[in-house]
């Protein structure tokens, strides 16, 4: 026997839905973990002082009492579970895991037992049913009737609304006492909210975020009041699962969330979230509405009868004593401004992403609290408009997906190197090397000229080309020589790319200003410039040997990919760029040989081919391009000559309207001299 004992899928009723979890039997204590929320149930070994085994809705159930009154039930173990169990608790706990019927018969007549949280409708000493005491939200009596109403959780598809008990009368004086002793043993330990007393302190005007506006928080011993102009909520201490105490961005302002489970309610909304909002500058002085001696007895010197600093932290350290949980904050992760969140966008409303020591948090439209034992992988993906951003995406185990977009490109180095630490699934891993190594170079530069992910995906293509024709592309391509482990790009086609682009800004720009003669003599000079001609390859002639990088990556790729199964053609390059730098010269030097071999192979080769008359063709070819090419521009040429003869022959420029009003105008002249002669 073991020192522990741990089961997966056990399940624990929390306000009538099961939730499924982790149990774990130790020598010093029993620790649930539900994996719907997170909350840790931990029982001190020395507590215990019942052990019930019975048969449940789904399978075998234990039941678990402790000497402080509490009550834990946790469903989902098999038949074959009890002996394992039984000898644990004999060994380790010194007691019996007794065995307990159920009673089947459904009958309806029964007795109302009281033990401790539990309500328990026994028929013939069988229990038919128990009801747990603090899922209990009202009490009201009748004349011979106690009805109980529940809390109703979001999560159930069908909930119990509430359970009438019959009382009978014994004798006419104590038929209502039976009934007001049936209701106040309910009460007791019911969670029903009544505002009794005096509250512990009030803060007044409180700004909240959600649920927004401005509230009067009142502080009691064991819930707290929202008070504000329109709503009123009152939250009990049991429901709040965790607190964060979280710096704004701009250094000014401190976040105050409390996480709530079940959330409040107000018509069809839910707030999971309570998200205080404070300025750091703004203090108070606050008295608590308690004597001096009960406040160490209750508080155990969390907090003094009278306390002043900054308005978040009083508030900070009250709930902290109140609602006995830790409060957490940032860790160790800085931005590339240097503050601890990330501004982003969350369902097109903007706000900031936390990354925690345990998990993420969003702040604050909606919130967001994702555990990293819930997350199942996350993703660096390119931004949807922009290269200057990109989105972080989160898959949870339950198949929920979570996209935060428009961070900045600056920011993408911390989140990686944070993600990874925390040994995070990663989807794309080679995604870094192509970012992080292009943000200084194109930091300056604008969005439309450079993108770095088209230029990524160019490089995925060509070695996935290599992969399928090892033998025959990669050794006529120019890139065998290249160093192993780089991506190669035509920067020759991007920089006559980028050129053709300039001009065509430009003369969509000149085509605004200019006049359309000087747009015309411009398009004729382009036209005529000569384009560089690509050099042709010879298909007949012998193909170019490889380089020894190139020989030695074709024998061990496919040893990589089995010791590597389900690696990327990018990042096979990559490793491969990593051994072959790790290969000793001995190993090196064979391949070498080899390489020099196919070397001398080639040039004898080609010397043979050239002299039995081999690339004649290619030259002939070329050598008729230029001479059609030269007869074109003479052409030209000649064609641009008549055109001056015919726009009248003179170096100096005339247009057509011009000639036609000089033409007319001398037309003229000679007609009006003529009729002065004959007037004469």
């Amino acid at each position: 026997m073991g020192d522990t004992l741990e089961f997966n899928e056990i399940y624990q009723e929390v306000k009538g839905s099961w939730n499924d979890g982790r149990l774990r039997f130790s020598k010093q204590n029993v620790v649930y973990k539900s994996n719907k929320t997170g909350k840790v149930d931990s029982i001190p070994a020395g507590e215990l002082n019942l052990a019930q085994w019975r048969r449940v809705c789904l399978g075998h159930g234990i039941k678990l009492g402790t000497s402080t009154g509490h009550v834990y039930k946790y469903d989902g173990f098999r038949d074959t579970d009890f002996e394992k169990i039984s000898e644990f608790f004999k060994a380790n706990y010194k007691m019996e895991l007794t065995e307990k019927d159920m009673c089947v018969k459904g009958w309806n007549w029964g007795t109302a037992k009281f033990s401790g949280p539990l309500l328990s409708f026994d028929v013939n000493d069988n229990t038919a049913f128990e009801i747990p005491l603090s899922n209990v939200s009202q009490c009201a009596t009748g004349k011979n009737e106690v009805t109980l109403e529940f809390h109703q959780n979001d999560d159930t598809e069908v909930s119990l609304m509430e359970v009438r008990f019959y009382v009978p009368p014994s004798q006419a004086d104590e038929r209502q006492e039976s009934v007001e002793a049936f209701a106040q043993n309910v009460l007791s330990k019911a969670d029903v909210i009544q505002a009794t007393g005096d509250a512990v302190c009030i803060f007044k005007e409180l700004q909240c975020l959600t649920p927004r506006g401005r509230y009067d928080i009142r502080i009691y011993p064991t819930f707290l009041h929202l008070h504000g102009k329109t709503f009123d909520y009152k939250i009990p201490y049991t429901t709040v699962l965790r607190l964060f105490l979280l710096p704004h961005k701009d250094q000014r302002q401190m976040f105050f969330v409390i996480s709530l489970d079940p959330p409040i309610k107000q018509g069809q909304t839910r707030y999971h979230f309570l998200i205080l909002l404070f300025s750091k500058e703004e203090d108070i002085n606050l008295t608590l509405n308690m004597n001096e001696d009960d406040v160490e007895r209750r508080f155990e010197g969390k907090l003094n009868k009278n306390m002043s600093g900054s308005l978040y932290e009083v508030v900070s350290r009250v709930m902290k004593a109140l609602v006995n949980r830790k409060i957490t904050v940032p860790g160790n992760f800085q931005g590339h401004s240097g503050a601890q969140c990330i501004t982003c966008s969350y369902k097109a409303s903007s706000g900031l992403l936390y990354p925690l020591e345990r998990g993420f948090i969003y702040v604050h439209k909606p919130p967001v609290h994702l555990r990293f034992e819930e997350i199942s992988c996350v993703n660096f993906a390119r931004g949807t408009t922009t290269t200057r951003s990109f989105d972080f995406e989160i898959e949870t185990k339950q198949g929920n997906q979570y996209t935060f977009s428009s961070i900045e490109r600056e920011e993408y180095g911390k989140l990686f190197d944070f993600v990874n630490a925390k040994k995070l699934n990663i989807k794309n891993r080679g995604f870094k090397e192509g970012m992080k190594g292009k943000n200084d170079e194109y930091s300056d530069s604008d969005e439309d000229q450079h993108d770095a992910y088209l230029e990524r995906m160019k490089a995925e293509g060509k070695i996935r080309e290599e992969g399928n024709d090892s033998d025959e592309s990669d050794a006529e391509s120019g890139e065998l020589d290249s160093e192993p482990g780089e991506q190669q790009y035509d920067s020759n086609a991007s920089a006559s790319d980028s050129s053709d682009e300039g001009d065509d800004s430009e003369d969509e720009s000149s085509k605004k200003k200019k006049p359309k003669k000087v747009v015309k003599e411009k398009k004729e000079r382009k036209e005529r410039k000569p384009r560089k001609e690509k050099k042709q390859k010879d298909a007949g002639g012998p193909k170019r040997p490889m380089s020894a990088y190139m020989l030695w990556l074709n024998s061990s790729r496919e040893r990589i990919k089995s010791e590597n199964p389900g690696i990327s053609i990018t990042e096979i390059s990559k490793k491969a760029g990593e051994m072959w730098r790790q290969l000793g010269k001995d190993e090196k030097e064979e391949w070498e040989t080899k390489a020099g071999e196919a070397k001398r192979l080639y040039d004898k080769a080609k010397k043979e081919y050239k002299e039995s008359g081999g690339g004649s063709t290619t030259s002939t070819k070329k050598e008729s391009k230029k001479s059609t090419s030269k007869k074109e521009e003479k052409k030209r040429k000649s064609a641009g000559g008549d055109k001056d003869k015919e726009r009248g022959g003179n170096d100096s420029f005339k247009s057509k309207e011009f000639i036609e009003t000089s033409e007319s105008s001398s037309d003229s002249d000679h007609k009006s001299k003529s009729k002065r002669k004959k007037v004469r």
